[in-house]
């Protein structure tokens, strides 16, 4: 009996040991190279222990030249990877399971003779590990930003990089899955020495990688790898829409132009709008019902029917605002930081005088902090207010033209919410005469610079016809219009400006005609530069799409001379491709003229209704 007892009490030892040894080992699901930052992103589960970043040691070899660190209490749970590249610096990262008995992943990294391993560091961020291998800087290493007004930005990229993949590795790898994802052609590397290996030229995007849409009874959910951001939405017509764009994001080639019906009215569409952006859809005749609603992590995303939102089933925990900061970055751009207790559940709606953000997991917060953190700055004006059943509302008013940006911080417990104002170039429009209106509208090119042109067809004569046609049209309406030519002559840029300059319009628009060395390229562009331009391209150019039947290429942030020196709201409209045979025909046909001119008209009269 004794002996009985004995082996019961190892055998309890023998199985807690195990347990606590289990529980100090972590499993690595998924790892992935980022070119565009020179990172490694190893993934782990929620329910996996947390590695201790500071025990990585990074140790140099020669012969080849190389640098490892182990990853101790580790599991490598996919197959071992070996990345092989044709870019400088880096040749090769090898990740495998170096030992069983302790459990030790090995990361092992050959590089040129000009690369610093002295640079590689380490970061824990949600559920990854991120061991960064140059010193080039991230955007932010705490704050992801999960919102913005502007539709084009620096910080947008995309890069071509050519990955050598062994061929066993192709349907084995979680990775492998993720990289097809961003696959343009796939074909054997012609090397004698190299049989099995895969030669794959890549567009490698980071941030975010949409997997899978899913339509629900309150709307549609977006599952991804990375983090998401979502730009302003803008609402068109014909039908009635409204579109969402998330700029450094891949779509699954698999969801690609899926189309979704959401209930008897309603439907989305999901599709790869540019390289480096993702569309969302949503037909609907109510477009404002629908918002983002961000999951604690970032990585998935309901746009949701608020019509028919249960509010309790977007969160199982409740959260409390514990702190109220601000930051001033410059004369024009402020910062409002919250501090929560528990990860946020949150929701964004947009207008042009406002931003509300739904806190739906909040539950409470101090009103006289609040206020008399913010009661001598910028959000001065701002309010909290609880919603029974919902959570809390927060309302931030906002000027025309006024740029936000908002932020969760890597553990969804920091919202933070930029605000940069408009530059006060010239006093707003008060009066509702549209006669105290005035629009300065720049025919692009003229006289000796013909602009674009393709068998005989100029760019300077369609977009003098255009201009008096939109002329036409405002001034029918009661505006004061202005040109910069109203004959085929030459004005330097220079001119265009002084002229627009002393008429001191409350807009400048100009018309252009594109032209590409590719010829199956289409579409209409509307380009801004300056952030009080961002809400009139963005009114304009949803008029344009509206209304006109060819591509929309979209908005671009661009340094063109006139609408960079303008002080006014300023924006350069691309109308079609001149270097397109079929749309260069559509160009210099009075329908499509006309169709454009009325394009024009109507997002220069909606604009100023939305900034009365």
């Amino acid at each position: 009996m004794k002996k009985f007892f004995i082996i019961i009490i190892l055998l309890f030892i023998s199985i807690f040991t195990q347990s606590v040894l289990a529980e100090d080992v972590f499993k690595i699901t998924d790892a992935n190279f980022d070119t565009s930052n020179t990172m490694i992103v190893l993934n782990i589960p929620d329910e996996s222990s947390q590695p201790v970043l500071n025990e990585l040691k990074v140790v140099r070899m020669e012969n080849p030249t190389r640098a490892y660190f182990d990853i101790p209490n580790s599991i490598l749970v996919i197959p071992k990877q070996d990345w092989k590249f044709n870019t400088k610096s880096i040749n090769q990262v090898k990740i495998n399971q170096f030992s069983t008995n302790p459990n030790t992943v090995r990361v092992v990294v050959y590089y040129d003779d000009d690369f610093n391993i002295s640079n590689l560091k380490f970061l824990r961020i949600k559920n990854n590990i991120l061991i960064k291998l140059k010193n080039t800087s991230w955007e932010d290493e705490y704050f992801h930003r999960t919102y913005r007004d502007e539709h084009s930005s620096a910080s947008d990229f995309y890069e071509y990089l050519t990955v050598e993949v062994p061929e066993d590795n192709q349907k084995e790898s979680i990775t492998t899955q993720i990289q097809q994802a961003f696959n343009t052609t796939i074909q054997q590397t012609p090397k004698m020495d190299s049989p099995n290996l895969v030669k794959k030229d890549l567009k490698l995007n980071t941030k975010y990688y949409i997997s899978q849409i899913t339509p629900r009874p309150n709307g549609v959910l977006l599952n991804g790898f990375g983090s998401v951001t979502i730009e302003k939405p803008m609402v068109l017509q014909n039908p009635s829409r409204i579109v969402y764009d998330i700029p450094n994001t891949l779509v699954n080639r698999e969801i690609r132009n899926s189309e979704y019906q959401l209930n008897e009215t309603d439907s989305v569409k999901i599709g790869q709008f540019e390289v480096n952006k993702a569309r969302i859809v949503i037909t609907t005749p109510n477009v404002t019902k629908y918002i983002p609603i961000y999951s604690t992590d970032s990585q998935s995303l309901l746009i949701a029917d608020t019509d028919k939102l249960n509010h309790t089933s977007l969160f199982s925990n409740t959260s409390d605002i514990i702190s109220y900061n601000t930051e001033k970055i410059n004369s024009q751009t402020s910062s409002m930081i919250l501090s929560f207790n528990h990860p946020i559940v949150h929701g964004i709606d947009r207008a042009n005088n406002r931003l509300i953000v739904y806190l739906y997991n909040v539950s409470r917060y101090n009103e006289d902090n609040f206020k008399e953190i913010y009661k001598n700055t910028i959000f001065a004006n701002s309010n909290i207010t609880l919603l029974p059943g919902i959570g809390m509302k927060l309302v931030l008013p906002t000027e025309p033209d006024t740029f936000i940006n908002t932020y969760l911080g890597a553990d969804s417990k920091t919202l933070k919410i930029q605000v940069t104002a408009p530059k006060k170039t010239k006093p707003p429009i008060t009066s509702a005469n549209n006669g105290t209106r005035k629009i300065v509208l720049d025919a692009g090119h003229g006289g000796s610079d013909v602009g674009a042109i393709r068998d005989g067809i100029t760019e300077k004569a369609i977009t003098l016809d255009v201009s008096k046609r939109v002329r036409d049209i405002l001034t029918k309406k009661g505006y004061t219009v202005e040109m910069t030519r109203e004959a085929d002559e030459t004005v330097s840029l220079q001119d265009r400006v002084a002229f627009s300059e002393s008429k001191n319009p409350d807009i400048f628009v100009s018309i252009h005609v594109n032209s590409s060395e590719k010829p199956e390229i289409t579409g209409i562009e509307t380009h801004y530069y300056h952030q009080e331009s961002l809400s009139l391209a963005q009114t304009v150019h949803a008029a344009l799409a509206s209304n006109i039947k060819t591509k929309n290429r979209g908005l671009f942030k661009s340094k063109f001379y006139v609408i960079n020196h303008t002080t006014s709201p300023a924006i350069l409209v691309e109308i079609g491709f001149l270097s397109n045979s079929s749309e260069r025909a559509e160009l210099v046909s009075d329908k499509r003229k006309q169709a454009t001119a009325k394009a024009i008209a109507e997002g220069v009269e909606n604009y100023f209704k939305e900034n009365k």
